[in-house]
């Protein structure tokens, strides 16, 4: 059983909700990257979500574009993420999730990266611009180097297409509570109940 499931699965048996923290890699430095993650990690975030900054970020709300418009200004790359997240897993508990676009990815290579972020001690990948129907390639590879793969699920998924995200998930579904992009606002979305 992986780190995640093992995470989710003492979630339900406390009765209680996680905190999976989000950071944008190399924000605002890549040095800075490492002290915010185990800061994080000793304040007690169950799970740790680091995104791979990246130039065309669709799906992110404003903040998140600046955080990635800083980190890469700053030189962040997949690599970087990679390599910063090799150096300091071992001091870190939490399960780390690498959250992307598939460019990136795709630039360095699929088998590459399943390499690299096994040998970087990632728990997890959810890559927000790959259909699961796509991407067998990339499910073959991560599940060859045991990373689990999370689906996104939303108000307006189907029935059948949420049946076939479960089938192709491992680790945990990450829900979107609302539809446009990530950011703040000042309540929750109705929607989310159809969830």
């Amino acid at each position: 059983m992986s780190r995640l499931n093992k995470t989710f699965k003492a979630f339900r048996r406390a009765e209680r909700t996680g905190l999976v923290t989000y950071v944008t890699a190399g924000d605002p430095t890549v040095a800075r990257t490492e002290s915010i993650l185990r800061t994080l990690d000793a304040s007690g975030a169950d799970v740790l979500e680091i995104g791979v900054p990246f130039s065309d970020p669709l799906a992110d709300g404003p903040v998140i574009q600046r955080a990635s418009e800083r980190a890469l200004a700053a030189g962040s790359t997949l690599t970087s993420t990679l390599n910063t997240l090799e150096k300091i897993r071992s001091s870190l508990d939490a399960p780390i999730v690498i959250f992307s676009y598939v460019n990136p990815i795709l630039s360095l290579g699929v088998d590459e990266f399943g390499a690299r972020a096994a040998a970087a001690g990632i728990d997890g990948v959810l890559v927000l611009d790959l259909p699961f129907e796509e991407g067998k390639s990339f499910l073959d590879a991560m599940a060859k180097v045991e990373i689990d793969t999370i689906g996104l699920i939303s108000p307006t998924t189907t029935t059948i297409r949420m049946k076939e995200t479960v089938k192709c998930s491992r680790g945990f579904l990450y829900g979107i509570s609302r539809l446009g992009v990530t950011g703040v606002r000042t309540e929750l979305s109705q929607d989310a109940e159809a969830l």
